[in-house]
């Protein structure tokens, strides 16, 4: 396997992970919790998160030439809902993830 492909196999992983674990907190934890955690910004960072996720996971999938643009987009929807996460608090496994596909589709990206 090319590097290449090893580092598009490693996104796609690291978008499916992201896009499942923000899902499941968005359901499971944000909406038990209340309060800031169902805010509409972070709601919507959150949800924006798990769409662009889904979008670069099925452009890489199936090698678009446009993977790239998807790739550049996933990485900064993912910070921002990293960083709306870490700023309401106790969501750590979102922010681990948000930002592990951060790091690979910004390397995917370029």
């Amino acid at each position: 396997m090319s590097a290449a492909t090893a580092s598009k196999q490693e996104c796609i992983k690291n978008c499916q992970e992201c896009q499942t674990t923000c899902a499941d907190q968005l359901t499971s934890h944000c909406l038990v919790e209340g309060g800031e955690h169902v805010q509409q910004q972070h709601v919507q960072r959150m949800l924006d998160c798990i769409a662009a996720c889904k979008a670069c996971i099925d452009f890489m999938s199936r090698n678009s030439e446009y993977h790239a643009l998807y790739c550049k987009a996933c990485a900064e929807v993912c910070k921002a809902c990293a960083d709306s996460c870490e700023q309401v608090g106790d969501m750590d496994q979102c922010v681990a993830c948000c930002r592990k596909c951060v790091q690979s589709c910004s390397a995917m990206a370029s």
